[in-house]
């Protein structure tokens, strides 16, 4: 038997696009002659839907488009994720299934029984699991139709489990002879690897195999890869999709042999395109079609901007100088050649009047006090000012430019330089950002190098440098990792790295003294395995004895 894995892009809420490209993808695959075809979890709502499926409206509105996919269909069995209503006694109003629709109906529902809460995830907020699971008989196999986190508890694979059964077992025990599993898994750097291993691992240990089919695009902050894997029970990989684009990927059940497309290999090309299809799709989700971005003539604006461009074409972006009291020369000449390279629009914007008519009017309240942050925040938020006012006036979406190490320690100005619709870097550390900087010049001289090679300055005093208030960004990224991602503590940080103990304590708290900031950021696109955001969640109002 032939099928079809759709490694589709649905939006949340887009019923009739994302019907569309189910029903589009189904019939391409029939005149193929696949008489099967997998589509993503909750591919009829997009996901994740959240409080959405709260409405009962939502749940109604998946139903119909279900039945009009059938209906249009015909001739090829689909499978595909959708929501449909819950038990009563369950006290929720949904359930997270997968439907095969055949011969122009709903022939067969399979519904989610892991529902994870860990990290980004929240399913047991909005869905009732179900408490058991059933075969499907499909063109001649007994197929174990699971749902994404259904496959991630073999405990021959984790050493430690989170749920305390594994339907894929059961059901293998039961008597399927193949898995099938549609998926939203999300990208961070690593999971691919991991993903691939489990699925291979799934297969060899339960002897049959394994088909998943993972959703791909971005969703407010979360980016989903794709990479949809087919993997024969001796593990090795018999079919792949594509990463970060959408494919149609077929395989034979009996020959055990299918499509090889290319993937994204190494961590710096996997992190750029998970960054520009995450701003794409969050721009054009959002009912955008133009960016503008602050150029300080520095690294991590260069690195926003040049990322902007891949996911939105130089045409539709904006780069604004910014200059203040103590911007030097190289900045502005660095952020115009920047933009030449590019081959977008700079607007040259000076601060200056803003920043003096601001200092004027709090001189009553300051006078007699010494210059401090106050006034490096003032020019800050002048720049804010200018930006967000070209956004109402043009129709376009500010991107911030901050990364994950300024973000982590508070290294950031509220309503300043954070202030815009998307941080599109803001789960990428500083150290990252220079590798992701050289990985944009590979081919040709983007960023320019005085770009790259001048020491980082807010520019904000005079000969200000950020090794000022914060120590080498390798030492501070390397801290960052094990205090935001490892949970260690201070001093298995220390021990681990020999760094002074009092210094990892300093980081700590600047981490733990910034919550407040970070929960007032734009949203960012989450490329790490712990992103600050939903998958972080931590009080402001708290004092740390730890």
């Amino acid at each position: 038997m032939k099928i079809a894995l759709g490694q589709i892009n649905p939006t949340v809420g887009d019923f009739s696009g994302n019907a569309a490209k189910i029903i589009r993808f189904s019939l391409e695959a029939r005149s193929a002659g696949a008489e099967l075809i997998l589509f993503p979890e909750l591919s009829v709502s997009g996901y994740p839907p959240r409080d959405l499926v709260e409405n009962s409206l939502f749940v109604t509105r998946c139903r119909a488009t279900v039945e009009k996919i059938a209906a249009e269909t015909m001739g090829i069995s689909v499978i595909c994720g959708t929501v449909t209503p819950a038990q009563s006694e369950s006290g929720k109003k949904a359930m997270n299934s997968a439907c095969l629709l055949r011969d122009g109906r709903i022939d067969f529902t399979q519904s989610k029984m892991l529902l994870p809460t860990y990290d980004v995830f929240d399913e047991m907020r909005n869905f009732a699991p179900a408490l058991s699971q059933k075969l499907l008989n499909c063109c001649g196999k007994q197929m174990a139709l699971t749902i994404c986190e259904d496959a991630w508890n073999d405990k021959r694979f984790w050493n430690q489990r989170m749920y305390g059964i594994d339907p894929v077992e059961e059901l293998v025990r039961a008597g399927a002879n193949f898995v099938l599993n549609i998926s939203a898994s999300p990208f961070w750097l690593g999971k691919r690897e991991l993903r691939h291993d489990m699925v291979a691992a799934i297969a060899k240990n339960q002897k049959v195999p394994v088909a998943m089919v993972n959703q791909v695009g971005g969703n407010d902050s979360l980016v989903f890869d794709g990479s949809s894997l087919v993997i024969a029970p001796d593990g090795k990989v018999i079919a792949q999709g594509k990463s970060f684009e959408e494919d149609l990927i077929y395989f034979d059940t009996e020959t055990l042999t299918g499509d090889m497309h290319p993937q994204i290999c190494g961590e710096e090309a996997s992190a750029y395109h998970a960054l520009v299809l995450g701003t794409r799709d969050y721009v054009h989700k959002c009912g955008f079609e133009r960016a503008i971005i602050g150029l300080s003539g520095g690294i991590d604006s260069a690195l926003t901007a040049a990322i902007a461009v891949d996911a939105l074409g130089p045409e539709n972006i904006i780069g604004v100088g910014l200059p203040g009291p103590y911007s030097s020369r190289g900045s502005i000449e660095d952020a115009r050649e920047l933009a030449q390279n590019l081959e977008i629009r700079f607007e040259l914007l000076p601060i200056q009047d803003l920043y003096s008519a601001a200092c004027r009017a709090l001189e009553p309240i300051f006078t007699g006090l010494p210059p401090d942050v106050s006034e490096e925040n003032i020019q800050s938020r002048a720049r804010g000012l200018l930006l967000m006012g070209m956004s109402n006036k043009l129709g376009a979406l500010v991107l911030s430019t901050g990364n994950k190490s300024e973000l982590a320690v508070g290294y950031c100005t509220l309503y300043g330089d954070m202030v815009g619709g998307l941080a599109i870097i803001s789960d990428v550390p500083k150290t990252l950002v220079y590798r992701l900087s050289e990985y944009v010049n590979l081919g040709r001289q983007v960023i320019p190098k005085n770009t790259m090679s001048k020491a980082p300055s807010a520019e904000l005093r005079a000969d200000q440098k950020d090794s000022d208030s914060l120590p080498p960004y390798d030492v501070l990224d390397a801290i960052l990792e094990d205090y935001v991602e490892e949970s260690s503590s201070a001093e298995q940080i220390a021990r681990v790295n020999n760094f002074d103990p009092e210094l990892v304590r300093k980081v700590i708290r600047m981490v733990e003294r910034s919550e407040y900031k970070r929960q007032q950021a734009a949203p960012g696109i989450k490329i790490s395995a712990k992103a600050f955001g939903s998958g972080r969640r931590f009080p402001i109002a708290a004092k740390s004895e730890l």
